[in-house]
């Protein structure tokens, strides 16, 4: 008699990652009785179709097709040979055809797969790029053990304090530096859990470094002026030169200027000229009135042609070589980095006491807070604030000359 058989794709919205993805996983059931494995793919609870059992990606949809054609062909393949199927022995057929790595750097490299893809679906790789330092740091500690890989079920608390200490005494790596690596150590590890191939994370309640008060790094008035003074030979470095000025002048970060367009530019009915960009990063709008130096960089560039972006920049990656040749030509002690310009507007907004909130809109922040991060590093707002309570206390009834 021929079995029931069934194949459901589902997601378990109870148990997301860091990301807020979670893992697609496979119902096989025959006979009524049933059994799960991985696909190997992660998506986003709300980019999860139930009913039809997809999500948005098309590439991760044709994955589950392929996935299903298999687990079909191979229970037709088995009730021919055998005459009977069981949902396990279903499983361990097709297991094959979804390749689930037991190496920790085999997951690494899988994980690595994911987030290229969706780097490319995003248009943003900061993450995909950290990820290949992170996986290189962890390799090179395996081979100073004399390993190529490990296999997941073998990572235990000893080893993650063991790479851990390898990055404090070793690599003498910063606290925050340490975290980062400890992190993907971890997120690899939760993947392995996912996956089936170990039941708990090892590393789970393992204390991270501490680490010092975040801190914005921002140039000085000095330093700005010494960029505005000092235009660069080179076409590729002055443009970099001119962008990082006009992100000083607007808060914008790279991946914004990138996709500042002329319809983003827009005057108000007295005359103003503004910019209004929702921000990549936080999907949050952005209204920026213009300064001076600011209209007058972007009337340099391409404000008429909506099918072209104002500024004809390169990848982030290509750019960091023009900012820190910059930053040598001005003389600066550390190296420049280009978000620093942001930073630079949000501090020098907070030292013209520019309202909180006026600052958030500017800067298209999702949350004051991090506008609020800007004032506690702004030194010259702090010694203002001093001498204003100095001032009045002076005043004060305190101070009176007695009679």
């Amino acid at each position: 008699m021929r079995s029931t058989f069934s194949i459901l794709f589902y997601i378990n919205r109870g148990k997301t990652r860091s990301d807020g993805t979670t893992s697609v996983l496979c119902r096989i059931t025959v006979d009524g009785k049933s059994t799960v494995m991985t696909t190997g793919i992660y998506c986003k609870p709300s980019n999860w179709n139930p009913k039809a059992g997809e999500t948005k990606c098309v590439r991760d949809n044709a994955r589950l097709a392929a996935m299903r054609g298999d687990i079909e062909k191979a229970y037709m393949d088995i009730l021919k040979k055998q005459g009977v199927v069981s949902a396990e022995l279903l499983k361990n057929s097709v297991a094959g055809s979804v390749t689930v790595p037991s190496g920790l750097l085999g997951v690494g490299e899988a994980e690595r797969l994911r987030l290229k893809a969706r780097s490319e679906e995003t248009g943003s790789n900061s993450t995909y790029r950290e990820s290949g330092y992170n996986q290189r740091y962890l390799a090179e500690y395996l081979t100073s053990t004399g390993k190529s890989d490990i296999p997941v079920a073998d990572v235990t608390g000893e080893f993650g304090h063991a790479y851990k200490a390898h990055l404090v005494r070793r690599k003498n790596f910063s606290p925050q530096h340490v975290n980062r690596c400890m992190r993907w150590l971890s997120r690899l590890l939760y993947i392995a859990v996912d996956n089936g191939t170990i039941r708990v994370n090892p590393i789970e309640d393992m204390d991270y470094e501490r680490r010092p008060d975040a801190r914005h790094r921002y140039i000085t008035r000095d330093e700005l002026r010494r960029i505005l003074a000092t235009p660069m030979h080179d076409v590729s470095q002055e443009l970099g030169r001119r962008a990082f000025i006009f992100s000083c002048f607007t808060g914008l970060a790279y991946a914004d200027v990138q996709l500042l367009y002329p319809h983003h530019i827009g005057t108000t009915s007295d005359g103003r000229r503004y910019i209004r960009i929702n921000r990549r990063k936080t999907k949050v709008e952005a209204f920026i009135p213009l300064h001076p130096i600011a209209e007058r960089i972007l009337s340099l560039y391409n404000t008429t042609d909506d099918e072209k972006p104002v500024f004809p920049l390169p990848s982030r990656d290509a750019m960091w070589f023009e900012i820190h040749e910059l930053g040598v030509a001005i003389g600066k002690d550390d190296n420049l980095s280009y978000h620093q310009a942001r930073h630079s507007f949000g501090t020098m907004l907070i030292s013209e006491s520019i309202p909180i909130e006026s600052i958030a809109g500017m800067m298209g922040h999702s949350n004051i807070s991090t506008t609020q991060g800007y004032a506690k590093i702004t030194e010259d707002k702090i010694a203002r604030e001093m001498d204003r309570l100095i001032k009045r206390r002076k005043s004060g009834p305190a101070y009176e000359k007695k009679e």
